[in-house]
């Protein structure tokens, strides 16, 4: 191959992402450096790949030469080593793109979380991806020379850096496509100089990839490794998802998860199974044991590679999984579908619909078979994808049930919010008498679990969902019963403990409203509109007053989280509810002189204790003072 240049160097500087993932690269995954030979190589794969993709539509792509593999080189004397690829290879602009820039949402964010603590920023690393700049682990400049499948020979690229805040890209003549990438290694890097060390690395990392990597042959003779005239595939070459299950280790199936779903580390759990019927596919699908730092963001891509009998078609297939399980990672290989099927035909598409349904029925018995039988691990995979999962409730009905069961909250009775417990066991442990599912939502697990709308649960010992994830309220407007229990808002309506509450309770309430009415029509007409209703509550003990949303109307949290989001939330008034045996209103009857002062503080009061924010957070202090001053004369 002859290179010449045919424009001049230009020099450009990197993203600032770039260079402190390079910083981070370099001192943070040392420790594990061997794994650059991996991301290089599944790099070169996913290269492959697209090139035969592309090439189903347009064969000239191939340039008479339609051999897909991986080379691995190296050169003792130059210290260098270099991967190199056959695939779709890269424009000018790819190359700017690509190794200039870190083209994903939040990475700011991101970068944020970096704390300059080597193992916990090499976990961190391992969530956003490694990629191409993990050759700077082991390099101290890395060149790269490439040409895109379909473009003339003049149209190669050849960029280099040594990994500081520059890189420089020129234009040459390059015959063939694909793209080299040559690494010239750090001083005390020499074990990679030696074809049986790279072997070594390349079977333990790579063997599943499915396009052959070859070496130079090497032989022993006269105690050295001399290098023969042919090439050898290091590499199994071969489709693992497609090979018998009891042929493939547990190690095979970790590593080739960190290939298909470009992690640092271990999957949390798997499924891999061959369906046949009206529609033939092989699905390995995976749960990542860690979120994804782009998780919340619902238009990331999702992380399914789709096959056509064994012929990649495309990345991240959204249409094979339902928007809340966009974590989970792996491969779909159809036995039905046309090798030119594009996004467009996938979503029209039935044969599609029925492997979704089949994988989406896949990822849910296993997350079941995990909650039942290996606590620790779902505890886990709730921690890290618990919100996302929620959001199943009201997206996929046919499934609701099932996704309800593998619903996990905090309640009364928990320390934090990461103790946790299912529907099925808080039925478990309902009190006698007890019919419906309490909950309450807030902004906090301290706002909940501190809400005064529990006050009446606690003195009677029972339980209470304390929701306050934002998806949450979701959930619960989509979830309205579970195993024929109803759930039920503690600060909604009106309150019905049924059997939990005996007659006598019933009747001192129903004497209680009729003694306080009066009370109630003056509060009333002094908040004008600022609530529907004032009553009388049986829901406190402590607190003077709490506000309660119409059996109908929105709650206060969600109507706080819509605004928060920039929506409009439906006006609805709040009722106030006020305890008649609290001294605070039984001052208010006594006090006509400053009744209209005591009405708004109470409601300020109320409004707060359930985290809401005062119109007049001035005016409520200047009433306060003034109360306190006139009840110490």
């Amino acid at each position: 191959m002859t290179d010449s240049t045919t424009a001049s160097r230009e020099t450009l500087g990197f993203q600032t992402e770039v260079k402190q993932l390079l910083h981070l690269m370099i001192h943070s995954l040392y420790s594990n450096r061997e794994i650059f030979l991996r991301e290089l190589i599944s790099n070169a794969s996913d290269a492959c790949d697209k090139l035969r993709f592309e090439a189903l539509h347009n064969d000239a792509l191939y340039e008479n030469a339609s051999d897909l593999n991986i080379r691995v080189s190296f050169d003792k004397e130059a210290r260098t080593l270099t991967i190199a690829d056959s695939g779709i290879g890269m424009s000018r602009d790819e190359v700017i793109s690509n190794l200039g820039t870190i083209a994903k949402s939040g990475t700011r964010d991101f970068f944020s979380k970096l704390s300059g603590d080597q193992q916990k920023d090499a976990h961190l690393i391992g969530q956003f991806g490694v990629g191409f700049y993990s050759a700077f682990i082991v390099a101290d400049k890395v060149s790269v020379l490439t040409r895109r499948a379909g473009e003339k020979a003049d149209q190669g690229v050849r960029w280099e850096s040594d990994g500081g805040g520059e890189f420089s890209i020129e234009m040459v003549d390059r015959a063939t496509r694909g793209t080299e990438i040559t690494l010239h290694l750090r001083e005390g890097q020499d074990d990679l100089l030696a074809g049986y060390k790279l072997r070594e690395i390349i079977k333990k990392y790579s063997n599943h990839i499915v396009q052959p990597i070859l070496m130079q042959k090497e032989e022993w003779k006269d105690g050295k490794y001399e290098m023969l005239d042919e090439d050898e595939t290091v590499n199994q070459a071969s489709a693992l998802w497609a090979r018998s299950k009891n042929e493939i280790t547990e190690e095979q199936y970790k590593e080739f998860y960190k290939h298909v779903g470009h992690d640092f580390d271990d999957p949390l759990a798997w499924s891999h199974a061959r369906v046949e019927g009206k529609q033939e596919y092989t699905q390995l699908l995976y749960i990542p044991s860690h979120a994804p730092f782009d998780l919340y963001d619902r238009q990331a891509r999702h992380g399914i590679k789709l096959y056509v009998r064994r012929v990649f078609i495309m990345d991240d297939a959204e249409q094979l999984m339902p928007q809340y399980m966009r974590f989970v990672r792996g491969v779909v290989d159809s036995a039905d579908l046309p090798l030119n099927v594009s996004r467009e035909i996938l979503q029209e598409s039935k044969d599609i619909d029925a492997i979704r349904k089949g994988c989406t029925g896949k990822v849910l018995g296993l997350l079941s078979d995990l909650a039942e039988n290996d606590k620790e691990k779902y505890a886990k995979f709730w921690g890290e994808f618990g919100s996302v999962m929620k959001e199943g409730v009201g997206e996929d009905f046919a499934n609701k049930d099932k996704i309800a069961a593998l619903l996990r909250f905090a309640t009364t009775k928990a320390d934090n919010a990461d103790e946790t417990v299912s529907l099925k066991d808080y039925i478990a442990r309902m009190k006698d008498g007890q019919e419906k599912i309490y909950f309450v939502t807030a902004d906090s697990f301290n706002a909940a679990k501190n809400s005064p709308h529990l006050e009446v649960f606690r003195k009677k010992g029972i339980e209470v969902l304390l929701l306050s994830d934002r998806v949450d309220e979701w959930v619960v407007s989509n979830l309205h019963e579970f195993e024929g229990k109803q759930l039920v808002s503690v600060a909604k309506g009106g309150l019905d403990l049924g059997a939990l509450e005996d007659a006598a309770e019933k009747q001192e309430q129903e004497k209680q409203a009729d003694e306080f009415k009066g009370l109630t029509d003056k509060i009333k007409t002094s908040l004008a509109d600022k609530v529907k209703e004032v009553r009388v509550t049986h829901r406190l003990t402590d607190s003077p007053a709490c506000l309660v949303a119409g059996e109908h109307d929105i709650s206060g949290n969600l109507a706080r989280l819509m605004k928060a989001a920039g929506q409009k939330a439906p006006n609805a008034q709040p009722i106030l509810e006020i305890n008649p045996k609290h001294p605070v209103v039984l001052r208010l009857q006594e006090d006509n002189v400053r009744f209209d002062d005591w009405a708004a503080v109470l409601f300020d009061q109320a409004l707060l204790a359930e985290g809401g924010q005062l119109d007049d957070p001035a005016g409520f202090v200047k009433r306060v003072n003034q109360l306190m001053l006139e009840m110490g004369k």
